[in-house]
């Protein structure tokens, strides 16, 4: 273990879970007996945390449970949370569980051994992997035999390739400004090391708008003078620390966008880059709705919302604090926009949710990232229209907690909680999650049977991590 840590995240929650896995998801066994629980009882390792909306949106079951009774019909018998099928398609690859690897991009935390061990976790698990900005600007392009010889970015691909279970998941190359300048899909694309993941359908390459810690912005980390002499013809380099400060601030450009920027971005990538899939990365802007259409018209085959909790290895603190929409008004606008066909997100009452399963509206994948840890939160974003759900944090502090084994044991809880919950809805696949499976406090209670909606969070907003 490292001395990674993670502020305001439920971090010795996720240790706990990356130690003994599947146990976690109970009270501690030797309290069975003598002591009794019920609501109210916080999840282990979560205090001093904050909560954000989707936290207090709660999983309503229904008592009559049709789809439970056509389950039993099929297999011959009750069914149990173990018949709950959890593996489905994320942005064109086939993956065994509603889950992706977030983009770690250039940060230190996110560019080291830890996202490598992550990769390799996440290959064995059969879950795509998502490869962050400036990865190439920061650390170069180097192919070598050996680990120690490769760049950042070829180490953490040639580790997944190499755990990767067959047809499963995936891996999906970020690009920034400064990676365009730098021709990183071009370079990956025609890299010898990449044509077994094109052969196999399994690369994809994300356009990256934006993203959720900091949105509006480009990517910032923290350099030394040396590094940020190296750096400056490449990026905007700020003694913000002071002139005599041995710590510089690495900034990279946010790009420009417009509605015919982005179309003929991803025209481009579909025309240069045939054999890869097209992946899109949106901030969460207040028009986040409508750019997801966007992007979906265009051709993306997915289109993934960093909600305002997304973590990062760097931003300002005011950007952390008070910037950006929480992931729950997110996926409700852009849920709301697939029903009443507005482009603005805008609502009328009674009509918010999705618009009736998960994998986003009209079946295009929407995938939802930000403070991912645990099933509930997992199952309440695709409840509300994701297909699947990124770990990000939570990942890396899995595998610093262990390297082999720690991020397997955190899918492993999560996903039986998945199950648990899923069935426990009367459900036995994630994809036939809808909006009506929730309840939010300051709901009004009038909702008419299988018409259930993800009405607006009560009146006191909604909280941020």
């Amino acid at each position: 273990m490292s001395a990674l840590r993670a502020p305001g995240f439920p971090e010795d929650a996720v240790r706990a879970r990356a130690r003994a896995g599947t146990g976690e998801v109970f009270p501690a066994a030797d309290g069975y007996g003598a002591r009794l629980y019920g609501a109210g009882t916080p999840l282990p390792g979560t205090d001093g945390v904050a909560f954000d909306a989707l936290d207090h949106a709660r999983l309503v079951p229904p008592v009559f449970m049709p789809r439970r009774l056509e389950k039993l019909i099929e297999l011959g018998r009750e069914p149990l949370h173990g018949d709950v099928e959890l593996s489905t398609d994320i942005g064109g690859f086939s993956s065994s569980l509603p889950l992706y690897l977030s983009a770690f991009g250039s940060t230190r935390a996110g560019s080291g051994d830890l996202s490598v061990a992550a990769g390799r976790q996440a290959a064995r698990l059969g879950v795509p992997m998502v490869v962050g900005e400036n990865m190439v600007p920061v650390h170069g392009y180097r192919r070598g035999g050996d680990e120690a010889q490769r760049s950042a970015l070829l180490a953490r691909i040639a580790a997944y390739r190499e755990e990767a279970a067959d047809g499963l998941g995936g891996v999906v190359v970020q690009q920034s400004t400064e990676d365009a300048d730098s021709e990183v899909w071009n370079l990956v694309y025609s890299d010898p090391d990449s044509q077994s993941l094109l052969a196999s359908g399994r690369l994809a390459f994300e356009l990256k708008i934006g993203q959720g810690a900091k949105p509006g912005l480009g990517g910032m980390t923290v350099t030394g003078t040396a590094e940020a002499a190296r750096l400056e013809g490449q990026f905007d380099v700020q003694a913000v620390f002071g002139e005599d400060s041995e710590h510089r601030l690495r900034c990279a450009s946010p790009g420009t966008f417009t509605e015919e920027i982005v179309r003929q971005q991803l025209r481009f990538m579909r025309n240069n880059f045939p054999l890869a899939r097209v992946w899109v990365k949106l901030h969460p802007g207040r028009d986040v709705a409508h750019a997801a259409r966007v992007a979906w018209e265009a051709g993306a085959d997915a289109v993934t919302v960093d909600g305002a909790e997304g973590g990062t290895g760097w931003a300002p603190n005011a950007f952390l604090a008070g910037v950006g929409l929480p992931l729950a008004e997110c996926l409700r606008r852009i849920g709301a926009t697939a029903r009443t066909g507005a482009t603005d997100g805008t609502v009328t009452a009674g009509r918010t949710g999705s618009a009736g399963g998960t994998g986003g509206p009209a079946g295009h994948c929407l995938l939802a990232s930000g403070r991912m840890w645990e099933g509930g939160r997992a199952v309440r974003a695709m409840a509300l229209g994701a297909r699947a759900v990124g770990l990000g944090r939570a990942a890396l502090i899995a595998v610093d907690e262990d390297p082999e084994a720690g991020l397997v044991r955190l899918t492993d809880a999560l996903a039986l909680e998945a199950r648990l919950l899923i069935s426990a809805l009367g459900k036995y696949r994630a994809d036939d999650l809808s909006a009506e499976d929730l309840w939010w406090p300051g709901q009004n209670t009038g909702v008419t049977p299988g018409r259930g909606t993800a009405a607006a969070v009560h009146a006191g907003g909604e909280e941020t991590a």
